[in-house]
């Protein structure tokens, strides 16, 4: 590996200082693309991603998984882009450490790469339930690209696949496969679906969208053990339940990606300590996207990922910046139904529930209020007021019409020639 110095200096002839990205992902690829754009020339810039191509929107996994589109189609920016910005990109290899008192970064067992500044864009990593047979061939994670390529490999014709975890990954996985014309199973250890982001109707909406796709969905079923001579034959529940597997994919949450700063000896928590610059406990380091901890949050989400990244671009930059929070919203399709939901999606004693309810067309919505203020939505089959929603829910500025937010805001009549 090549880890010589790009060009030393910047325009006016000054040093520029050796920026390490380590990791590259989405939220990686959208703090590149915003430091590129306000500092450009400002920093000798190298990502290394531990993954063997380039970033890629992993939103896309399940319409891989199902062959809706190809591996191209999940791609953001080409080699070039990269390059065209004076990028230098490492694929296929792993950071094994970081030695903050020489400023260097190990790449792989030798290779090493000196920073002045370091970021760590480092993800997560997926769950496996603690429970016996877990390891067996068969049992895989839906987390990446080689995930897709495991499972795809083994959704073979007459394949039967259980899929352990009810929030959208494994919704998606189990679409995925459903697609591929796979006897698909899901079970979610809850009493419904996507339990944080939709209320029980909803829920009861998307579990309908799910089986209309040919997916099995089991509720409250608490995964005991997976069995087999050498390979998955059978998932067992804890109420006796046997249920035949060729497959099971594991979708029951991530954990940040820590190891890596932990034993540089960073502030950890649940994830990476950050403050409101994405600052960690030395000055000279920052995280971003699913492995930072702020204010005693982690999110899981890109929309979060992506406002860190803008953060450290314009903190880079020399600009102001600071990074309060974000109000979790969720905005998708499961199962080829568009669901929304942000805030609260049960109702509190101190709050009126406003809904509008159509189960012929797939229609609900739902409107939080507390004093005259929208403290929740959920919508699922037409999210057209989802940005009213979102703005009202994060401004905490009274609801004006709350027909507006129900029924839409009425077209206006065009005026007479």
């Amino acid at each position: 590996m090549d880890t010589s110095a790009h060009e030393a200096c910047d325009e006016n002839g000054l040093p520029r200082e050796r920026l390490v990205v380590v990791g590259n992902g989405m939220a990686s690829l959208r703090f590149l693309e915003r430091l590129t754009e306000g500092s450009s020339g400002r920093f000798d810039v190298t990502c290394v991603g531990a993954e063997p191509t380039a970033a890629y929107n992993r939103v896309l996994l399940s319409s891989l998984l199902g062959g809706e589109i190809d591996e191209a189609a999940c791609a953001f920016r080409g080699l070039d882009w990269y390059e065209a910005h004076g990028i230098r990109l490492i694929t296929g290899a792993p950071v094994t450490r970081i030695d903050r008192d020489k400023g260097l970064v190990v790449v792989g067992e030798t290779d090493v790469l000196p920073f002045d500044k370091l970021v760590l864009a480092v993800g997560s990593l997926p769950i496996r339930l603690p429970k016996p047979g877990m390891d067996l061939p068969g049992v895989i994670t839906f987390r990446d690209l080689a995930d897709v390529a495991a499972i795809r490999r083994a959704a073979v014709q007459h394949a039967r696949a259980v899929v352990i975890g009810g929030g959208l990954l494994g919704l998606e996985a189990a679409v995925g496969l459903a697609r591929l014309g796979v006897d698909t199973t899901l079970l979610h250890v809850m009493d419904r679906l996507m339990e944080r982001q939709l209320d029980h109707h909803a829920a009861g909406l998307v579990k309908r969208a799910m089986e209309a796709r040919g997916v099995r969905v089991v509720l409250e079923a608490d995964t005991a053990r997976v069995e087999g001579a050498t390979r998955v034959e059978r998932l067992v529940l804890a109420d006796g339940t046997v249920l035949q597997a060729d497959l099971v994919v594991m979708s029951v949450g991530v954990r940040p990606s820590v190891a890596l700063a932990q034993a540089a000896g960073l502030e950890i928590g649940r994830g990476i300590k950050v403050d409101d610059q994405m600052t960690t406990s030395d000055p000279r380091i920052f995280a971003l996207g699913e492995c930072a901890e702020h204010r005693g949050m982690i999110y899981g989400l890109v929309e979060p990922a992506y406002e860190h990244a803008d953060t450290l671009a314009r903190h880079l930059a020399g600009q102001p910046a600071g990074y309060s929070g974000t109000a979790l919203s969720t905005s998708l399709k499961v199962s080829g139904l568009p669901v929304f939901s942000a805030g609260l999606v049960d109702t509190p004693e101190d709050a009126e529930a406003i809904v509008l309810s159509d189960p012929g067309a797939g229609l609900y919505r739902k409107l939080l209020m507390r004093d005259g203020k929208l403290i929740g939505a959920v919508f699922v089959g037409d999210i057209a007021e989802q940005g009213a929603c979102k703005g009202l829910i994060r401004s905490g500025d009274p609801v004006e019409n709350v027909d507006d937010l129900m029924f839409g805001r009425p077209v206006p009549e065009p005026l007479a020639a």
